[in-house]
């Protein structure tokens, strides 16, 4: 779309995504921050000024998602990127199941079961990814 693969590298320590490695990846960055910043300041409605900045912030998104699609990765990297991916699910159901459990007890000690439906549609979202990815995967095979 866009930015350009070779502006920028993959994130692998610090999150997800691609971070500036060249000057033209660092101006990209900068006017994308820049035309948001922009539409804060413009005198207009509200409900435009939000709008328009999640225009382009969904714009920003979807070009970044096309450079990672687009940048290479030889066999070691997708191996290394796919445990990485592994091993930061694992820790984040096991943050979600520990939440919905503390949301439990705690609201059964004020005896009104109360627990945030985000957390559990994240576990089952979780659950039907993974289930329907191994069936695929079996189909594939």
């Amino acid at each position: 779309m866009i930015g350009k693969p070779h502006w920028f590298k993959r994130r692998k320590y610090a999150g997800w995504g691609v971070y500036p490695a060249t000057w033209q990846g660092w101006v990209y960055l900068g006017l994308a921050m820049g035309l948001m910043a922009i539409t804060q300041v413009l005198p207009f409605d509200e409900a435009v000024k939000i709008a328009s900045t999640f225009i382009l912030a969904m714009i920003l998104v979807l070009d970044v998602l096309d450079i990672m699609r687009k940048m290479p990765m030889d066999e070691r990297e997708r191996i290394h990127e796919a445990i990485a991916e592994r091993n930061a699910l694992w820790v984040i159901i096991v943050a979600l199941a520990a939440g919905t459990v503390y949301q439990s007890y705690i609201s059964a000690a004020a005896k009104s079961f109360q627990v945030d439906p985000v957390i559990i549609l994240a576990l089952v979202a979780g659950l039907f990814a993974k289930a329907f990815t191994n069936i695929y995967l079996d189909k594939k095979d």
